[in-house]
């Protein structure tokens, strides 16, 4: 497995200065964000380390000759919006930018794009269906025709009022996995395997690596802590009991996940998240998390 971080944390670097900082870390890989530049709309979100809209032949050899430099791979080109978004503009618009992280990706030779399935979360995922039905097909043939696989991470995005009872992505559990990849039957798709979310939601991590071992594609390393104290005052229908921490720091077994892993063959790359507030005060203090999630994860994974 090769070890490294997504780019999501540093919207204050610039591309070559997120690939210093991996290089001198020791980093294998970085999951570079593709996001349109401009302003965000929530947390992570917006951050721009290729600007896939631009990306003419002097970008390109810029970006290889910047890779080149510092030696470090990029597991996946990522950006996540809602592509099922209930608002047909919004929609339009991250369709389409999507599709050009597509066509970047198969410039650059990136082989992975990271992203949502997306979600209107003011329907049940059999109403959500028939736009899914609608916009999902074209997306993962165009991802098939650019020799790029689509890798899709298992977040339900939902962390506040506007996106109950639902969230914001379908692709959140096994049910809802097994019913795109059998609706969309393409190899040019998977799961972006992110045990955090797994782990509030109550599923069995171990059993589902073992379930969708050949559509893992990408992995990404958070932890969660669950507020036991707040679990009991709102249950399972309320908010604000999962909190993101970093690897190791939380109540994921990640002894247990990387024995699935490993038992599943995987050998692709695990990208550390960073969504702790703790560590969110400064460079530095963001700097730092990522140092102290490689070392603890260190022990699992090693080249």
């Amino acid at each position: 497995m090769q070890l490294g971080f997504v780019t999501a944390i540093f919207p204050d670097l610039t591309l070559e200065q997120v690939l210093q900082f991996a290089a001198d870390e020791g980093f294998d890989c970085v999951e570079l964000m593709c996001w349109p530049p401009g302003k965000a709309e929530r947390r992570y979100a917006g951050v721009t380390h290729l600007d896939v809209a631009s990306l003419d032949d002097a970008a390109v050899q810029s970006f290889q000759d910047l890779l080149q430099r510092y030696g470090v791979g990029v597991s996946a080109l990522g950006y996540y919006p809602n592509p099922l978004d209930p608002d047909a503009d919004r929609r339009r618009a991250a369709i389409d930018h999507l599709g050009k992280v597509i066509a970047a990706a198969r410039r650059v030779g990136v082989s992975t794009v990271t992203t949502f399935v997306g979600r209107d979360p003011a329907k049940t995922i059999d109403d959500n269906w028939p736009l899914f039905s609608e916009v999902w097909p074209a997306i993962v043939a165009q991802a098939e025709a650019a020799g790029v696989r689509l890798a899709i991470e298992n977040c339900p995005m939902l962390f506040s009022e506007d996106e109950w009872p639902g969230g914001k992505n379908l692709a959140y559990c096994p049910s809802a996995w097994r019913r795109m990849f059998r609706d969309v039957p393409s190899p040019a798709w998977g799961l972006n395997f992110d045990p955090s979310h797994l782990l509030w939601l109550g599923i069995d991590c171990e059993r589902a690596i073992r379930d969708f071992a050949d559509r893992i594609y990408h992995a990404h390393a958070k932890d969660t802590r669950i507020d036991r104290e707040a679990l009991y005052e709102v249950g399972v229908c309320g908010l604000g009991w999962q909190h993101p921490k970093i690897p190791g720091l939380g109540d994921v077994d990640w002894s247990g996940f990387f024995a699935a892993l490993t038992d599943a063959g995987y050998n692709g790359p695990v990208c550390i998240e960073i969504e702790d507030r703790a560590y969110e005060g400064s460079l530095d203090d963001r700097k730092r998390s990522l140092r102290q999630s490689k070392r603890f994860l260190e022990q699992f994974v090693s080249g």
